[in-house]
């Protein structure tokens, strides 16, 4: 009998399927206090993980624990170095989120280029037609969209770019021509010189040593003041102090924002009152069916591992 932790609550579908299994006991985890940690982790032999922090000091003591399965994709919550060091397993649910997070950019693009927020607020404060040629407006019918990451997600998305027949342009050194050529897009080798004509950026990578602060004053400088930069994926990939400094003066038109260099972001960030900023609190995978998803891909990972039948695209190279 395999001892399971669920760290923090997931969406109960999946802990059904470890419920309905006969080979596996589960104990759900709400007081993610690290004196709690401390003192439950080392019973179990394999645990789920949301957003919690799992460094050396909570995992040292887990001589029974082989596996961790994320709830997402992201990895920069886990001490990776302990976890190659000490035999400890890392699963990632590789296929559930990417199309809530492809249908929350292009709702991000679309608010943005059409003034959603701003025809709304209008309408209802009595001004029908009074302001309504202050907005400006952009369509993305032949406009140019960067797909910066071409995963699971970059792949969704053009699909949808496509639909509206933009021009898709993916910058993805580890994903060759003809895969991208097959979708639909076209692979740019470098994203900064390609960043002075794009009408679009939307960002999937994650966040390391090469990617951070890789949007900054210096490549914001360079691109149309008609430009909109949407980030999904990590936090500190765009320089938030720059991003809002390109914002205010005007370098480009606006940003839509799900992730933050902090989370939350503290109260007197100023892209926080930048009303030229869309932003959700990292909830591009908040909807109902990919919480679903993605707690079943999560505990079905675990199940797998176990049971020796875990797809290789489902664990995370140490």
């Amino acid at each position: 009998m395999f001892k399971i932790g669920i760290i923090e609550q997931i969406d109960q579908d999946g802990i059904n399927l470890l419920r309905e299994h006969p080979n596996f006991n589960y104990e759900i985890i709400n007081d993610v206090s690290k004196e709690n940690l401390i003192k439950v982790l080392p019973k179990f032999d394999g645990v789920t993980l949301r957003v919690v922090k799992l460094n050396e000091d909570l995992l040292k003591n887990c001589k029974n624990l082989k596996v961790i399965s994320r709830h997402g994709v992201g990895v920069d919550n886990v001490d990776l170095k302990y976890l190659k060091n000490n035999n400890i397993n890392l699963l990632i649910t590789a296929t559930a989120n990417a199309v809530s997070v492809a249908e929350h950019v292009m709702y991000m693009i679309l608010t943005l280029s059409k003034g959603i927020t701003s025809y709304d607020r209008i309408v209802r404060s009595g001004e029908f037609k009074t302001k309504v040629n202050e907005i400006v407006t952009y369509e993305l019918f032949n406009k140019k969209i960067i797909i910066a990451g071409f995963g699971r997600i970059g792949k969704n998305l053009i699909k949808r770019c496509l639909g509206f027949e933009m021009e898709v342009h993916v910058y993805d050194p580890f994903v060759s021509s003809e895969i991208i050529e097959s979708f639909g897009g076209k692979k740019i080798n470098d994203l900064s010189s390609n960043l002075k004509k794009t009408d679009f950026l939307s960002i999937h990578m994650p966040l390391n040593k090469d990617t951070k602060n890789l949007i900054n004053l210096k490549t914001l400088k360079t691109m149309k003041k008609e430009a909109i930069i949407v980030n999904t994926a990590r936090g500190g990939i765009i320089n938030e102090h720059d991003l809002n400094e390109a914002l205010n003066k005007k370098y480009i038109f606006a940003a839509g924002l799900d992730v933050f260099d902090k989370e939350p972001p503290d109260s007197n960030n100023p892209l926080l009152k930048n009303e030229k900023v869309l932003l959700s609190p990292h909830s591009a995978t908040f909807t109902k069916e990919c919480k679903s998803r993605m707690s079943i891909e999560t505990v079905q990972n675990l199940i797998d591992f176990f049971e020796n039948k875990i797809n290789d695209n489902m664990i995370y190279k140490l």
